[in-house]
């Protein structure tokens, strides 16, 4: 069902009545992204909406080729143009080095996602993440950094410095450097545990 809602969408877009890339699908659902690590290794899942995979393949060319035999989704798969727009827009650097991405097949685009895994100097700790797609298209788009917590990235704030806390097993929770609301959380629930025990106490 996904496959065939892209595929319209793209006939939509090649004769003009889905409009430009750029007013494509700014204000819906962001974008999001999932990060897991494993040593010096890091693995990005990039999620998007069916139009804005249609935005992007719009405007990189991806929909040229006339051909009638190959699926809007498969041209998408295929084209060098959208490879290089991925890793050109989603990147990591680890202390101003920047970390190599290497993007795996793109199968099932709006089930999957683009997968990107960087491999870094050291073992990941923090790094500088960037995740710019689809925001040189129009402004409003951003993506979400998913997991325990959350980070927004958007057209004024498209990089930003990100600890991760690995486990054993390889998975990270990402974590904001600027954590003040965290902190304010956990204080809270701390204060909230004396004062309950203070009144049992006193009960």
């Amino acid at each position: 069902m996904r496959r065939v809602l892209l595929g319209a969408l793209v006939v939509l877009a090649v004769v003009g009545m889905a409009g430009t890339p750029a007013t494509a699908h700014p204000f819906g659902p962001p974008s999001t992204a999932n990060v897991t690590v494993h040593g010096s290794s890091l693995k990005l899942v990039w999620h998007a909406a069916e139009d804005d995979w249609v935005a992007l393949g719009q405007s990189v060319g991806a929909f040229d080729d006339p051909a009638t035999d190959v699926t809007g989704e498969q041209k998408l798969q295929r084209s060098p143009a959208v490879r290089t727009y991925l890793l050109d827009r989603m990147t990591v650097r680890q202390a101003g080095q920047g970390c190599p991405g290497s993007l795996h097949e793109l199968t099932d685009v709006l089930a999957t996602g683009a997968t990107i895994t960087y491999e870094c100097p050291a073992d990941v700790d923090e790094v500088k993440i960037r995740l710019a797609a689809l925001m040189d298209l129009n402004e409003a788009y951003r993506t979400v950094l998913v997991g325990d917590s959350e980070a927004l990235f958007t057209a004024t704030s498209p990089e930003q410095q990100l600890r991760l806390s690995g486990s054993s097993s390889g998975l990270s929770t990402v974590l904001p450097l600027a954590i003040g609301t965290a902190v304010v959380v956990v204080l809270g629930l701390a204060a909230l545990v004396v004062l309950r025990r203070r009144r049992r106490r006193s009960a």
